[in-house]
């Protein structure tokens, strides 16, 4: 998969199909629930101990039916031959699918799986050109530069955003100002005073936001 796009999904209220059972399932499985998925089903005869506890398990082997009123695919078991089953009959449906053998002969899938790092409201995603180990290689020099603030600030600029985004109109400047949200002063006022003096620090700044002093924190 050498030109992919990268996106963010919401998975709260789609239903996730992982056919497979095994470990490679059961990681599947766990990264779509860390994403905020609450209805998975995973198709497979057997489980391995790792499958997450909130998955909805169908001990049968796949067939087409499966995958009724999927909204994503994952074709995740040891056979090949199954794998391109499943894919084939997502794609027959329109349902975007995951092959995890997608180096095996046949047809691949519609989208793969980065490697993933959370924390709090921060999430790094890693894809190298089809290489797992090298993302993850990346994903964790990349975690280990990340510190503790960092998810502290993408939890107080989630508050923000909305009150910037509803006291100013103009564009620009509602970059301008989500830019100097990413400075070491902002930064500071936030781990020295928390959300409430970096609220403060920023309607000092931009006059436009004299009007949030009546919004809640």
């Amino acid at each position: 998969m050498r030109h992919a796009y990268p996106i963010m999904l919401d998975l709260s209220e789609r239903t996730i199909v992982i056919v497979g059972g095994g470990q490679v399932a059961a990681r599947k499985a766990r990264g779509v629930i860390d994403g905020g998925a609450t209805d998975v089903r995973c198709v497979a005869p057997t489980f391995c101990d790792q499958m997450p506890s909130g998955v909805r398990r169908l001990s049968e082997p796949f067939a087409p039916h499966h995958l009724d009123g999927a909204h994503l695919v994952f074709a995740a078991t040891d056979s090949p031959r199954v794998n391109e089953e499943v894919v084939a009959e997502a794609r027959r449906r329109g349902i975007l699918a995951c092959r995890a053998d997608a180096d095996n002969d046949g047809e691949a899938g519609d989208f793969a799986t980065p490697a993933v790092f959370r924390a709090g409201s921060v999430t790094v995603a890693v894809s190298a050109g089809g290489s797992p180990a090298l993302a993850a290689a990346i994903r964790d020099d990349l975690a280990g530069k990340l510190r503790g603030d960092h998810a502290r600030m993408g939890l107080a600029m989630q508050s923000l955003r909305p009150v910037i985004r509803r006291h100013v109109a103009d564009i620009a400047l509602r970059r301008t100002i989500f830019r100097d949200l990413t400075g070491p002063d902002a930064m500071a006022i936030l781990l020295r005073g928390g959300e409430e003096s970096l609220r403060a620090w920023l309607i000092g700044r931009y006059p436009q936001l004299a009007g949030a002093k009546a919004d809640k924190p």
